[in-house]
């Protein structure tokens, strides 16, 4: 609830629960249902809530689709099938049956390096014929195929990489699902403003100077840094469930080092004037 409301106070534009950040692939049900309904409560009439829902079988992410427009989210974010490593075809096929199984907007989220699973342009472009199928989570790290994909789908191409955001905004993306956002929300937001209002000048710094805080946030893997930086500010335990663990003693030195003398001051100031 508290990062929940610290995000809503920067100004974002909305919250994606039960994410790869939050650890959604071993979640119980009941965990999620709880997260996304208070999610729904907490952001009714000042941002949108998109539920991850997504997993390696159809029948399971249909299923939780259903769960995630019951327990009343605006939308759906789908991981692409992880481990099975399906055929391009396959991926057609599963999204296709989400999509027309369950009326809800649907946001496609392609990052190979968790799955083994890349949504190529050609397939993210006929997936976008779908009605409901209407955003595209782009963290494949690869500009040249984020821009093939901004230029084919007639849909909305989010940046789901900190490091690419304002490169991702400069081929049309149109936003950030960040990391770095539960960090700072309130200058995420600034300067996706700044670029959205075509201030360049203005947006280019901002997003040079998340690059530090990018670097932080994945010395090992998402959301474990993270996680250890919200808990240095009070804001989140540390305890990552397994198979994850806590960060090794190097990693914790780093990250200490790297909140006590940069990023504390950050954000103790960040929510000022955010919304």
């Amino acid at each position: 609830e508290t990062l929940v409301q610290r995000q809503i106070d920067g100004g974002v534009a909305g919250i994606v629960p039960v994410g790869c950040t939050g650890e959604a692939a071993v979640l119980s049900r009941a965990e999620r249902e709880w997260l996304v309904r208070r999610a729904v409560e907490m952001c009714a009439g000042k941002c949108a809530v998109v539920a991850g829902s997504g997993s390696n079988s159809t029948d399971i992410t249909v299923q939780q689709t259903k769960d995630v427009k019951a327990w009343g989210a605006d939308a759906a974010m789908l991981i692409s099938p992880y481990y099975n490593k399906p055929q391009q075809a396959g991926l057609l096929a599963h999204y296709r049956t989400v999509a027309r199984g369950v009326d809800i907007p649907i946001v496609l989220y392609n990052v190979p390096g968790r799955t083994a699973c890349n949504i190529l342009p050609e397939t993210a472009a006929q997936l976008s014929a779908e009605p409901n199928i209407v955003a595209l989570k782009e963290a494949s790290g690869d500009l040249g195929q984020i821009e093939e994909a901004i230029g084919r789908c007639d849909m909305k191409v989010y940046s789901g990489d900190d490091g690419l955001n304002f490169n991702i905004f400069g081929l049309g993306g149109r936003g950030a699902i960040s990391v770095v956002s539960n960090l700072l929300p309130g200058a995420m937001s600034r300067m996706w403003k700044a670029w959205a209002e075509g201030d360049i000048n203005r947006a280019w710094p901002m997003a040079r100077a998340f690059d530090p805080i990018t670097h932080a946030c994945f010395v090992e893997s998402n959301p474990v840094p993270v996680k250890e930086l919200l808990s240095l500010a009070g804001l989140c335990k540390r305890d990552p469930r397994l198979p994850l663990v806590p960060v090794s003693e190097s990693s914790l030195t780093f990250l200490v080092q790297f909140y006590e003398g940069t990023l504390k001051q950050l954000m103790n100031k960040d929510l000022e004037g955010a919304a």
